[in-house]
């Protein structure tokens, strides 16, 4: 499995007060949620006017298409015109699961004959 996570710090220029950005933000965050199939949330700067910071994290079988998709986001975030777009960093992450000699298949015949067990 590979895990992608971005993170993009931003400056919400004109803020005057922490519900000026936190309306910001929540519009930015909502948007990638909605155009893209990604996990966002605001993870950093929450007690500041104008900073702040954009968690986003998704998920997929290819490093490529991972790196693609968080590339797209940030592009996404620094056109949308809400916030300047300060800093930005994506990390990709391949996670190693189960033993790579038994297949799904070997588990499901395990699981079934524990069902017949008496």
């Amino acid at each position: 499995m590979i895990v992608g996570a971005a993170v993009v710090e931003l400056h919400v220029h004109g803020s005057r007060s922490l519900k000026e950005k936190r309306g910001v933000v929540r519009s930015i965050v909502q948007r990638i949620r909605n155009r893209f199939n990604v996990s966002a949330s605001e993870v950093g700067g929450q007690g500041t006017w104008q900073r702040a910071v954009i968690g986003i994290v998704t998920v997929g079988h290819e490093a490529r298409a991972v790196r693609a998709a968080l590339d797209h986001v940030v592009e996404f975030v620094e056109g949308v015109g809400l916030a300047e777009l300060t800093n930005s960093d994506i990390e990709i992450l391949t996670l190693e699961h189960g033993d790579p000699s038994s297949s799904d298949d070997d588990e499901a015949d395990e699981d079934d004959s524990e069902e017949d067990a008496p």
